[in-house]
């Protein structure tokens, strides 16, 4: 019971901080990065039980839109793309506070392609699930406080803040956006310093 009970606080707290809550700062370190590109799709999204419904057009917007917001703060001179593919949601519906206050998910695979080195940095796609922010307490379900459009625009928002750390722990453990093309200016050789 105790494990349980400790689980549920530990998904509360990640959902209780609000994706955008940071965007008014500056933006984390992340290296030699833009992103030029930032595409999302949604041709086998799937609606979880209970769910509202969301149009492709809806989900991809919502996404692009909240992604845009977070990494066009970003300027360095190497060009990264994002190819988001979502893959499900729930848009939570109004419940029964204190019995059944539903939260609303929303479920991405992200790939990040390296413009100069012209590949994937991840082959695999990276998965990222994101709840809701608990901005209106736990107990009453957003189905009663937010319209469909709100609800999504904050999950994205949440997405965007998931997508961002885990950028920054793949820039720290991999190297991404500090690796094989390098910004720097090189160092002159012997035949530029005999020539001057």
């Amino acid at each position: 019971m105790i494990r349980v009970i400790a689980v549920l606080m530990s998904v509360a707290m990640l959902a209780a901080c609000n994706g955008a809550a940071d965007l008014n700062k500056a933006a984390v370190p992340l290296g030699d990065f833009n992103l030029v590109h930032n595409i999302a799709v949604a041709p086998k999204a799937q609606m979880g039980p209970l769910s509202r419904k969301a149009s492709a057009e809806m989900l991809t917007k919502a996404l692009t839109d909240a992604t845009e917001e977070r990494f066009g703060r970003y300027d360095g001179t190497r060009s990264y793309h994002f190819g988001m593919s979502i893959e499900g949601y729930v848009l939570a519906q109004p419940g029964i506070p204190l019995v059944f206050a539903p939260k609303s998910i929303l479920i991405v695979n992200l790939t990040v392609w390296d413009d100069a080195l012209n590949k994937k940095l991840n082959d695999k796609p990276h998965q990222i699930t994101v709840l809701e922010s608990f901005d209106q307490g736990p107990v009453v379900g957003s189905g009663y406080t937010k319209s469909a459009e709100e609800q999504l625009k904050n999950l994205s928002q949440n997405a965007a803040k998931s997508i961002e750390r885990y950028l920054v722990k793949m820039n720290k453990e991999e190297g991404w956006f500090n690796g094989a093309v390098s910004t720097a200016k090189r160092a002159p050789d012997r035949a530029d310093v005999a020539a001057e």
